[in-house]
């Protein structure tokens, strides 16, 4: 029996969306070992978090002081170092983002556990983790089992495992805070958020995303009006971004954003791995592509091989057309 604790991850009043997909691959890896998952929540006034995050763990851990009010990576390790000496889980999942990284490799060599970072799988075998990892920007997955331990540590990748819906009533533990001062040598000054185009592709249900087949930037035009259309939005692979055509935050990919629409269309996109990182869990995807053999295709759930220059217009016209 494994059992897996997993760090919730919020900020200004809101649970993040890789919370909910640590959860999800949480509880699965737990139930096949008749484990539990317990999910740990920091924070100073959260108890409007707690109903949702119930349904998604057996049991939820809960400690609440102003201490957690804005997080501070070292508050979290010193906190979780305690919870976990008292838990003992065989494996605690961490996002792998800002957050999670800030205080992940320090918490697991303060403890004394094996880890990795940026997981995209992992399984529990032969008594032990493993894992796999992607090298050299996504080319190759690598699968490494780790030092055997009684326990162990682990940040994933957000987009690898999509959250599900949650079914479960977790008994709901409130604990006294481990630590009650923050660390005068590390302190919260304030959020600086990052600014936002005029679109936000992570929000939108309909992406057209374009590449470089789209040839030259006085085409867009023809993307936007399709886009429009449908009632989507454009955005766009790495080449577009460089070139200068869309502005980066309509960049789709692992050095762009990752989205989950409900609908992904890819015009003129060949399916680099890097652009694939960040559109995969789209609930639907189409590719429209002249070449046969874009590996886009192996992602796609329909195909469309043809020019995207007749291809474009003539479903804008049948759209238009149904609309009627």
């Amino acid at each position: 029996m494994a059992n897996i604790l997993a760090v919730v991850e919020h900020r200004q009043g809101a649970v993040r969306d890789i919370t909910y997909e640590l959860l999800t691959f949480g509880r699965k890896l737990a139930e096949k070992t008749d484990g539990k998952l317990t999910g740990v929540l920091l924070g100073h006034n959260v108890d409007n978090l707690t109903d949702n995050l119930k349904k998604h763990v057996h049991r939820l851990i809960v400690a609440d002081h102003d201490v957690f009010k804005d997080f501070n990576g070292d508050v979290y390790q010193q906190a979780l170092a305690d919870i976990i000496k008292k838990e003992n889980p065989f494996l605690t999942l961490i996002g792998n983002t800002a957050f999670g990284i800030d205080f992940c490799p320090s918490l697991a060599t303060h403890l004394g556990v094996p880890f990795t970072t940026d997981c995209i799988d992992a399984e529990i075998a032969d008594s032990g983790i493993r894992v796999t990892r992607q090298l050299y920007d996504g080319k190759m997955d690598t699968h490494m089992k780790l030092s055997e331990s009684p326990s162990y540590m682990l940040t994933m990748r957000s987009g690898t495992c999509p959250a599900e819906e949650g079914n479960l009533s977790a008994e709901m533990q409130k604990i006294e805070s481990p630590i009650t001062t923050q660390p005068s040598y590390k302190k919260f000054i304030e959020y600086i958020e990052a600014a936002v185009g005029d679109v936000d592709i992570t929000k939108a249900d309909v992406l057209v995303g374009v590449g470089r087949g789209i040839k030259e930037q006085a085409n867009l035009s023809m993307v936007e009006d399709f886009a429009k259309a449908i009632g989507g939005v454009v955005a766009c692979s790495r080449p577009i971004v460089d070139a200068n055509w869309l502005p980066k935050d309509r960049q789709v990919g692992s050095s762009g954003k990752t989205v989950k629409p409900k609908l992904y269309i890819a015009v003129g996109i060949s399916g680099a791995f890097q652009h694939i990182a960040g559109m995969k869990n789209a609930d639907t995807i189409i590719a429209i592509n002249k070449d046969s053999n874009a590996p886009i295709f192996n992602e796609a759930d329909y195909g469309i091989v043809d020019d995207l220059f007749k291809v474009l217009p003539a479903l804008k016209s049948k759209i238009m057309e149904l609309k009627k």
